[in-house]
């Protein structure tokens, strides 16, 4: 069984940073693209931030690009989000998600794309 978890939410103050961490267990890691969403709130869920196998390839939605990103570390089971120069809209329930893929380059910005999930952590960023 296949297990996604988030850490690292907070209560922080506009400007400030935060990193968010996923682990991912019961998969091998190296397999896995990885993703982070958000959803704010009375909003969808959207796409922040991809990173294909071995982190070759990123992608970053325009809102965070420049302020957000999204690294690996493999021997570790773990992708993270660092969050720098925060807004008040950032706000939001942040979701980590995971596809295997055979293409190592390949970057998912489609929810659809992903296979597993994790429960999401919240990032609430005062202004």
């Amino acid at each position: 069984q296949v297990q996604v978890k988030e850490s690292g939410g907070g209560l922080v103050q506009a400007g400030d940073s935060l990193k968010l961490s996923c682990t991912v267990s019961g998969r091998t890691f190296e397999g896995l693209a990885m993703g982070w969403f958000r959803q704010p709130p009375g909003k969808e869920r959207e796409f922040v931030s991809g990173i294909s196998r071995r982190g070759s390839s990123t992608e970053a939605a325009l809102a965070v690009k420049g302020r957000f990103t999204v690294s690996r570390d493999d021997a570790k089971n773990t992708v993270y989000l660092q969050m720098n120069r925060l807004k008040p809209e950032d706000t939001g329930v942040y979701y980590c998600a995971a596809f295997p893929t055979a293409y190592v380059h390949q970057v998912g910005t489609a929810p659809e794309t992903y296979e597993y999930w994790g429960q999401g952590t919240q990032v609430t960023v005062s202004p």
